[in-house]
């Protein structure tokens, strides 16, 4: 992290902050503006920025219209729009991919769909290759605390994450191990799944 800008909603300014940045740095995270209401205008921004004007990706339409139904309206398809030649990353593992306008990556700022989406794309940013696996469990983060506490003491040089869902009534929490060393992530998902109340997992991926 080289730098933080906190600038007003306003398309001018960040068109201004974006167009310097990326070219300044390799890569650039924006994070709000970017849904469905009138000051959320992020994305004309950018599009400033790199020259470009807004356009409606039609893989976002799709996603909106099946998300929305009979309630879709124009400010609805706002979010579908994206500066032309942007590209679409990170869709696979989340419902509305990020959107990515050369080098600048265009993030929510709700920080809960925020670090979803970053979970998303991660892995662009790794120098090295990292084993990952996710857990996902029916157990409240509260209770959870515990058995990661107690797989960190055994397992110190463990990468785990905790994500909570709200939103997905198939689980409570999204429990991420990573290691570059395969057998140590084995080793240490055995111990975790061992540990867990037998109800409280829903899967493994």
């Amino acid at each position: 992290m080289r730098r933080i800008s906190v600038i007003p909603d306003e398309i001018e300014l960040i068109a201004h902050e974006v167009a310097a940045v990326s070219r300044a740095h390799d890569v650039v995270f924006t994070s709000g503006g970017v849904g469905p209401t009138h000051d959320d205008v992020t994305i004309e921004g950018v599009a400033l920025a790199m020259g470009v004007k807004v356009v409606r990706h039609p893989l976002l339409v799709g996603i909106l219209e099946r998300h929305f139904r009979d309630r879709l309206n124009d400010s609805h398809l706002k979010m579908a729009e994206m500066p032309e030649g942007a590209e679409l990353v990170g869709g696979e593992t989340v419902r509305f991919p990020t959107v990515l306008m050369r080098n600048v990556y265009i993030l929510p700022g709700v920080p809960e769909i925020f670090r979803q989406k970053f979970e998303a794309i991660r892995e662009r940013f790794r120098d090295q290759p990292i084993h990952l696996t996710n857990v996902f469990v029916a157990i409240g983060e509260g209770t959870l605390a515990d058995y990661l506490n107690g797989l960190l003491v055994d397992f110190p040089l463990l990468l785990l994450g905790s994500y909570p869902e709200f939103a997905n009534p198939e689980y409570k929490v999204k429990v991420t191990l990573e290691s570059r060393d395969r057998g140590y992530l084995e080793s240490a998902l055995a111990e975790f799944l061992r540990r867990l109340p037998a109800d409280a997992l829903v899967r493994v991926i």
